[in-house]
């Protein structure tokens, strides 16, 4: 006998498509967890003006085109250093466009303040990614091929001949690719869906609640199902089953757990409240040509990183600095490290960011400044840097 489905009975994957729509091959490997995905897709609404002789609707012919949106709402959650990065890194990458960039560490030959020296060329770039005892760090500046300067010293720095671990980090580009999510579910018998050609217009990134947590909003060429499955469709000849199901253990990171260091010169604050990333690519798709119902690419616009952040208020010489900057509209860098151990850690970093004059918010016992969402900005694709380690 039928009965319902455990809206908890679903495993989700996903991963970067070759081309635009063409379903991506998954493994064990790319199982990601999530809190929730909703998609939905709808015909694009037209209107009939036909004299048909009465006041009733007769209806639309098939084959119109298709609008397709999805979003899914994940935790911050531990993963396997050696697998790279976490799986859910093809969303990164699909939200920010660039390929990542592995460091696999490094022997340390000296540290002092930002400076850190490594004991053979470090092959790093501006905006990649370092992690030590449990912290992560960004290049500010490249020294020479043994020397990097980072964006704020290490509370613990290393010593000479300790290792500095690797970390992976994901960078902006002009193009972005596309991804598939999958959604299975028990039993067998239920609906399978797959999100083909999934791109990320908006990414959020949500600080110092019960949870760390990542949201990603966008638009997909189309839904493919089991129910209606048809050659063809998402480049598929039939319809992919679910890679065998592994060990899926992972820990959630808890949302108070991190640093914050924010200022012309980075000074690490612990008086931070709540903080949010917002990524927003100003997408738009590939959907009007002649001859076809669905999207057949991306079409990014012009990019929007901004900060929300709000903190309480100190007397200390930090604090009035960022209310200083915003009055005078002077840049601030600003990074967050969620997490505090060795595969739990990442890092966000906006090298130049523009506050917003704060609000005074006397509501409580204590007083909170509370910063608008404040815009980065910088050169050419490096307003925003994202790492793993």
């Amino acid at each position: 006998m039928a009965s319902y489905i455990s809206s908890n009975a679903n495993r989700f994957y996903t991963a970067l498509e070759s081309g635009y729509g063409s379903v991506a091959s998954i493994t064990a490997s790319n199982r990601i967890p999530a809190l929730k995905l909703t998609v939905q897709q709808q015909p694009e609404v037209t209107e009939r003006k036909d004299k048909t002789g009465s006041r009733t609707f007769p209806g639309l012919p098939a084959g119109g085109r298709r609008n397709t949106a999805f979003e899914l709402q994940t935790y911050m959650t531990s993963w396997q250093s050696e697998a790279g990065g976490p799986a859910y890194g093809p969303l990164f990458q699909a939200a920010l466009g660039a390929a990542p960039l592995v460091f696999n560490g490094g022997v340390v030959a000296s540290c002092s303040n930002t400076t850190l020296g490594f004991a053979s060329p470090h092959g790093l770039s501006v905006n990649q990614a370092v992690s030590s005892g449990g912290e992560i760090r960004f290049v500010a500046a490249v020294l020479n091929a043994n020397t990097v300067q980072i964006n704020a010293p290490f509370t613990a720095a290393p010593a000479t001949g300790a290792t500095v671990g690797a970390a992976v980090t994901y960078q902006p580009a002009t193009e972005l690719p596309s991804a598939t999510l999958f959604d299975y579910w028990d039993p067998a018998g239920a609906v399978q869906r797959i999100l083909s050609g999934a791109a990320v217009d908006e990414m959020e990134i949500q600080i110092n609640g019960d949870f760390h947590q990542f949201h990603f909003r966008g638009l997909a060429q189309d839904v493919v199902d089991s129910a209606s499955f048809t050659a063809g469709q998402g480049s598929l000849a039939s319809y992919p089953v679910e890679p065998e199901v592994a060990a899926f253990d992972y820990s959630i990171v808890p949302g108070n757990l991190g640093q914050a260091w924010l200022g012309s010169t980075a000074a690490q604050f612990f008086t931070v409240t709540e903080a949010a990333i917002v990524l927003k690519n100003g997408l738009d798709t590939r959907s009007r040509e002649f001859g076809f119902s669905l999207p057949q690419a991306i079409s990014p616009g012009q990019r929007t990183v901004q900060a929300a952040i709000g903190l309480y208020s100190q007397t200390d010489s930090a604090t009035p600095a960022l209310y200083q900057a915003a009055r005078q509209q002077s840049p601030i860098s600003l990074m967050f490290q969620l997490g505090q151990m060795q595969g739990q850690v990442m890092g966000v970093y906006l090298q130049s960011v523009i506050p917003q004059v704060p609000q005074f918010d006397d509501s409580a016992n204590r007083l909170q400044w509370v910063f608008k969402p404040s815009r980065a900005q910088g050169t050419v694709d490096n307003e925003l840097a994202i790492a793993f380690g």
